[in-house]
């Protein structure tokens, strides 16, 4: 049974060691989470995780020897279920997509603001101590309440709203990716990145902008139609 008092523990998974380094000082600048080791390789990865037993991966897709989703599928195959955030330079819908389908927690595009990793921390946590409390409650062990399940599932602070019917979570996550680099792009500029239609990706971005998420603006010039361009608003 975890002690919801102790710092959560932590393995960064990152075959770069300077951004490694760097995501090591954020976990230890964040209220309630400690750093217990550092993996470069996917095998290194298993290895440390076996041997540690953190509470939570910040596992990075590309590593040397094997992606960072198969490293994930060998865990949840394995019947591990420690948490994961994928903490990538990966802006692929499919890998967005196979992310979310092998139980990451929340997905990262790097580089990042400290701010936008403890955002994610701080959800993981919440998300963690809601299960726990659950597990505890002998009133609940039989039925949990709906009201202990949404403080599972809730999303984490500073998290958008749900998504409008006919928007998936999947494509949503890859066209906020997209933006995550602060460059004006266009709805078809977005739609040939990850593969899917511009009238599907600008249906993306259009929600994205009434929630705030990002911001857009009418580019003139040529004998054209204005260009609508969005940008990522921090």
């Amino acid at each position: 049974m975890p002690d919801a008092a102790a710092d959560l523990r932590v393995l960064v998974v990152d075959d770069d060691f300077m951004v490694a380094s760097i995501h090591t000082r954020f976990v230890e600048r964040a209220p309630g989470f400690t750093p217990v080791g550092v993996a470069a390789t996917a095998r290194a990865a298993l290895e440390e995780i076996d041997r540690l037993h953190p509470d939570l991966v910040l596992l990075d897709v590309h590593l040397p020897d094997a992606s960072g989703i198969d490293v994930l599928r060998r865990l949840r195959g394995a019947g591990n279920e420690v948490g994961v955030i994928m903490v990538t330079a990966a802006r692929e819908a499919e890998t967005v997509r196979a992310a979310a389908a092998a139980g990451a927690a929340h997905y990262l595009v790097k580089p990042f603001e400290r701010s936008d990793l403890e955002t994610r921390l701080e959800g993981f946590r919440r998300s963690r101590a809601a299960l726990a409390a659950i597990d505890t409650d002998e009133a609940s062990a039989a039925r949990a309440t709906q009201d202990a399940i949404d403080a599972v599932f809730a999303p984490a602070p500073g998290a958008r709203a749900a998504l409008p019917k006919g928007l998936s979570v999947e494509t949503a996550g890859a066209v906020a990716s997209a933006l995550a680099g602060g460059e004006e792009l266009s709805a078809s500029d977005v739609a040939d990145r990850i593969g899917v239609s511009r009238v599907s990706a600008r249906r993306y971005l259009e929600h994205f902008v009434e929630t705030g998420r990002l911001t857009a603006r009418l580019q003139y010039g040529g004998t054209g139609r204005p260009v609508r361009l969005y940008r990522r608003e921090d």
